[in-house]
């Protein structure tokens, strides 16, 4: 995928990468959560300015911002220039469920592998060694999505400020989401 696919929108950006397929060093599966954060918004890391950590946000559109929340779990965001960046959240584990399975220890279901920022990041096999990396390089791979799924726009989770802007992006009913979609 083309660098330029970033380089737009944050909430476009977000919303068209569900139903995507992602692999890292192949092995991954179908974009299922994303959210999105600018600049502007007091729940992104860019907010306050560039800062060591959030280089990557600042930096070209179409490189890999990781970071580490809580200490030990790392997350997954494509940055789309100026300080905006979509977190991936969550995506249903199709390609190499062995390694992951193998990377993340774990009996759950397939469904879970991937089901939150921090289980993807290791079940995917990602760290701060990828941050700042271009998205449209080796490890990261990327196929187009058959057709326009269903999304549904819901609030953000996991955060504290502007937790009620509706940048969390979901296919509906996946068994994957970190959490589930609304009722309905």
């Amino acid at each position: 995928m083309n660098r330029s696919f970033f380089a737009r929108d944050v909430v476009a950006v977000a919303r068209a990468l569900i139903g995507m397929t992602l692999t890292v060093d192949d092995v991954g599966g179908t974009i299922v959560e994303t959210e999105a954060y600018d600049a502007a918004d007091p729940a992104s890391h860019s907010f306050a300015g560039p800062t060591a950590r959030n280089a990557a946000m600042f930096g070209p559109a179409g490189v890999a911002y990781v970071y580490r929340i809580y200490g030990l779990h790392h997350c997954l965001n494509v940055t789309c220039g100026d300080g905006a960046a979509v977190l991936i959240r969550a995506l249903a584990p199709t390609i190499g469920v062995a390694a992951m399975r193998t990377r993340r220890a774990t009996t759950k279901p397939d469904a879970l592998l991937c089901a939150g920022p921090g289980r993807l990041a290791r079940a995917l096999g990602i760290d701060l060694s990828l941050n700042a990396a271009p998205l449209d390089t080796a490890p990261f791979a990327w196929a187009e999505r058959d057709g326009e799924p269903p999304i549904a726009a819901t609030p953000r989770i996991g955060i504290t400020r502007a937790a009620e802007v509706p940048w969390r992006f979901i296919l509906p009913g996946s068994p994957s989401l970190s959490r589930a979609g609304p009722k309905g």
